[in-house]
């Protein structure tokens, strides 16, 4: 492995994230010009905006014959755009949840998580199974685009003709110029960070299942944690939160859908992905219903417990990989006495929240 093939990873990365800013930036501003409310712009335009180095680095990955790179690369960005990307910006600052995340859209990420795995249960998500996931993104958008018409028509005119004053030509050429220029070095970052990290993996013995979860996932998800915790630090929950959901969904949907759908074979799944990575992924997704519902916000220690999950999910990880003689300790100890006890810990809160909800609402 030389000196180069790093260089080159690192150069990808940069690429998507920089690439994967302008795209944001200029999306997002064209959202604010258009009068789209804070939460719909998190679970459009910022989600799918921060989601497409996952987009390019999948498609490009099942073109060239890696599908455990396309698969990892969805299932790792999902796990840790919860886990590390909501911890970090809610022990930042408490995130608030909108009601409509836990009345609509986190149930219909835990639903194609869960659809995930069966579709690929047979061993492969086929073309056809992508062009259904893939649908299933165009049906989702337009109905957010149709939600955000809603409560547009909702809004003051004193509100609307401010939009309309910040629509002027140049502010237009300038965000349409940002997004093009994003999608370039989007497309040429995901090329370099594929090429380098299937060398890399090569040269250190490690399967390209388990590159796409943590590497590759990591660096695709930048994006994502960077416009999180930004909009965390600037008091933008709605987008803090619903650029993660948004994001999971679009990457099954979407980005999943698209590879499997363009790939001449589809996306084979292995067993390890069936077995573990891909029932750890639904239920982290499963986990966030009881988290948002209580207060409907994300506390700070419910921050810490995500973080802390994901760190197990990585050493479990190393320790599986390199088939080290402490990983049936280690499972032992995670099945037999933190899950039990954190599944515990969400039904009393969870049963609690409602609890209290009940007595506020009785008259």
């Amino acid at each position: 492995m030389s000196f180069s093939v790093i260089l080159l990873l690192i150069a990808g990365l940069v690429l998507l994230v920089l690439g994967a800013e302008l795209l944001v930036r200029g999306a997002s501003t064209i959202a604010t010009m258009l009068g789209i409310p804070s939460l719909i712009v998190g679970l459009t335009i910022v989600a799918y905006g921060t989601s497409s180095p996952e987009m390019a680095v999948s498609i490009q990955s099942s073109f060239a014959g890696q599908a455990d790179v396309a698969l990892g690369n969805v299932v790792g960005s999902n796990i840790f755009n919860v886990l590390i990307i909501l911890g970090i910006s809610a022990l930042i600052a408490p995130l608030m949840v909108a009601s409509q995340l836990i009345r609509l859209d986190v149930p219909i990420m835990i639903g194609v998580s869960i659809l995930t795995l069966m579709f690929g249960n047979d061993g492969t998500i086929s073309r056809v199974d992508g062009t259904i996931l893939f649908i299933g993104a165009i049906v989702y958008t337009l109905f957010l685009i149709y939600e955000a018409k809603k409560q547009k028509n909702q809004e003051s005119d004193e509100d609307q003709s401010q939009n309309i004053v910040k629509n002027n030509l140049k502010n237009w050429f300038i965000n349409i110029a940002l997004i093009a220029v994003g999608l370039v070095l989007l497309v040429t970052g995901s090329n370099w960070l594929v090429e380098s990290s299937i060398s890399i993996a090569k040269a250190i013995g490690v399967s390209d299942l388990v590159i796409g979860l943590t590497i590759i996932a990591a660096g695709t998800s930048l994006p994502e944690l960077a416009s999180s915790v930004v909009a965390s630090i600037k008091g933008e929950r709605d987008i803090a939160v619903g650029n993660v959901v948004g994001s999971n969904i679009f990457n099954i949907l979407a980005v999943l859908g698209l590879s499997s759908a363009v790939s001449p074979e589809g996306i084979q799944v292995s067993s390890a992905a069936l077995n573990f990575d891909i029932p750890v992924m639904i239920a982290v997704a499963i986990s966030c219903f009881p988290i948002f519902y209580t207060g409907k916000s994300i506390a700070r220690w419910e921050a810490i417990l995500f973080l802390g999950y994901y760190a197990a999910y990585s050493i479990y990880l190393i320790l599986d990989s390199s088939k080290h003689d402490q990983l049936p300790i280690f499972n032992f100890v995670m099945i037999s006495f933190v899950i039990p006890i954190t599944i515990l810990t969400l039904i009393v809160t969870t049963v609690r929240s409602y609890q209290a909800k009940r007595k506020r609402l009785t008259p």
